[in-house]
């Protein structure tokens, strides 16, 4: 079963100055991860808009998704990491976008991945704040009152 969805862009805010390209084609971002900072690996990804339908999603698919950040005050693209993972989509989810360190242990524990952020925002954001944060699973409050 086959499906598709768009990338919708957010025009609601001034437009970002233009970030650097390679070679001319996409953005120049930063992959992060548990271990910290990578290069982009230029995967070829299924982009969904945070408002998209999970049940119009088949959760077979083995194609890796990435769900776009808007905004840092969005958090649509949490919930609909959530639900796909509840629906049993087992593939990468890369959350992409306007998603600060201070957000990282919440997409992990959403279900994504990694997060792709620009190279603006690395270098607001430099790599110590993200590892910061990369201990996801014992920055969880339910845990820490449960004693776990």
């Amino acid at each position: 079963m086959g499906f598709q969805a768009t990338l919708r862009a957010d025009t609601s805010a001034a437009a970002p100055a233009p970030a650097q390209t390679d070679k001319g084609t996409r953005p120049m971002t930063i992959i992060v991860r548990d271990d910290g900072f990578h290069a982009d690996d230029r995967t070829d990804f299924l982009d969904l808009a945070s408002d998209t339908d999970p049940a119009t999603l088949d959760p077979a698919t083995t194609q890796p998704i990435r769900i776009a950040f808007p905004s840092s005050a969005d958090g649509r693209g949490f919930s609909l990491a959530r639900l796909l993972r509840l629906r049993g989509y087992t593939g990468r989810l890369r959350a992409q976008g306007h998603v600060l360190a201070d957000q990282y242990a919440m997409a992990r524990r959403c279900g994504f991945d990694e997060v792709e952020i620009d190279d603006t925002l690395a270098a607001r954001q430099p790599e110590d704040q993200w590892l910061f944060r990369a201990d996801w699973k014992a920055q969880n409050y339910q845990s820490l009152l449960r004693g776990a």
